[in-house]
């Protein structure tokens, strides 16, 4: 071997030697321990990785629709996890809120082409660009709006109002032109949210409730923490901060199975009436995931084995680390279920 070579892989290994110095250990070992044969015994495996909680709901076409659940409902009080608590779904909500702005576009009351301008004027001057975001650019966050939640330490004293939200926004230059790139933005549904409030003239949730809830009988998915027994929440933990978080509001509140079933029936089309599907499919997509101080959720659909699987966790660090360990035990989880097959 030449002197050149011998110093490329010289390199090469101490570059992959560095590399794995700075990936959590505890991540190579969720991915690369041996795939257990049931979703329990992974859900048991996760919480022996450091998760507080883990609740799952696997809806599998033309089977009887499984729950599961592991570690903790609430750890003070040694509760141990139930499959059917409700929990904190954080943006897995902008679902609902895209079809609820679908089904008033496919009523005429909303148009996916009208701007900030048109629906906001109020924040012409305040927001830059407002003449040229639209109400689709802002559900596909391609928008170019400065996400609010991004604010310094926005998550140790959140807002409470749409006005003090706005504000962390206000007169701040974008951050893209609209349409020229992509970036995750709380402000975006923030104003849609406002936008349907006012053509409404009622808060939009009560729209979601008779339009999307009710035909599905979902009677486990709540607007915020104000309308539920805080009690039935399950409890969530962020590393780093000592209390419980279940009493802190965050937003929409659901079982898995609410959101399992809600998810099953916005990818087989039966919540849309004809013509409203076409208008979905224009302008989001068909599965979401969740984060919030103590509290990861994720909801998806896999077509190859036509299953809908919803986990949530009831732990966050401030490094995010759990938020992979997550995806790879979501992973897992779902190639459980495809050996099964």
């Amino acid at each position: 071997m030449n002197k050149k070579k011998l110093i490329l892989r010289i390199v090469l290994f101490v570059s992959t030697i560095t590399s794995l110095f700075f990936v959590p250990w505890l991540l190579v070992k969720a991915w690369i321990l041996p795939l257990p044969d049931s979703v329990q015994e992974q859900l048991d495996e996760g919480v022996n990785h450091g998760f507080e909680g883990i609740i799952a709901y696997v809806d599998q076409k033309g089977k009887t629709s499984e729950y599961y659940a592991a570690g903790w409902y609430n750890r003070e009080s040694k509760i141990p996890a139930k499959p059917k608590a409700l929990f904190k779904i954080a943006s897995i909500s902008k679902l609902y809120d895209a079809v609820a702005v679908t089904k008033l576009v496919y009523a005429g009351r909303l148009d996916l082409d009208k701007t900030i301008e048109d629906y906001l004027p109020e924040l012409v001057g305040r927001i830059e660009n407002a003449d040229k975001i639209t109400l689709k650019l802002m559900i596909q966050h391609r928008s170019g709006i400065p996400n609010f939640t991004d604010a310094p330490k926005f998550w140790e004293a959140p807002t409470e109002s749409y006005e003090e939200s706005l504000a962390l926004i206000l007169d701040k230059p974008a951050n893209f032109k609209p349409d020229s790139d992509y970036e995750y933005c709380n402000t975006n549904y923030l104003l849609l949210n406002k936008i349907m409030d006012n053509e409404l003239g009622y808060n939009n949730f009560i729209y979601i409730q008779e339009e999307i809830l009710d035909p599905l009988n979902l009677k486990n998915t709540f607007r915020s923490l104000s309308d539920v027994n805080v009690n039935n929440v399950m409890s969530g933990y962020h590393i780093g901060y000592p209390h419980d978080l279940k009493t802190n509001d965050y937003g929409m509140h659901a079982t898995a199975k609410d959101v399992g079933k809600f998810l099953r029936a916005l990818n087989d089309g039966s919540l849309f009436k004809e013509g409203e599907k076409e208008i979905y499919d224009s302008v989001y997509k068909y599965e979401h995931s969740g984060w919030v101080p103590g509290y990861q959720s994720f909801a998806k659909y896999y077509k190859d084995i036509d299953a809908v699987i919803v986990v949530f966790y009831s732990t966050t660090d401030p490094k995010l680390y759990n938020w992979n360990l997550s995806e790879i035990i979501n992973k897992r989880i779902k190639k459980i279920i495809r050996n099964k097959n």
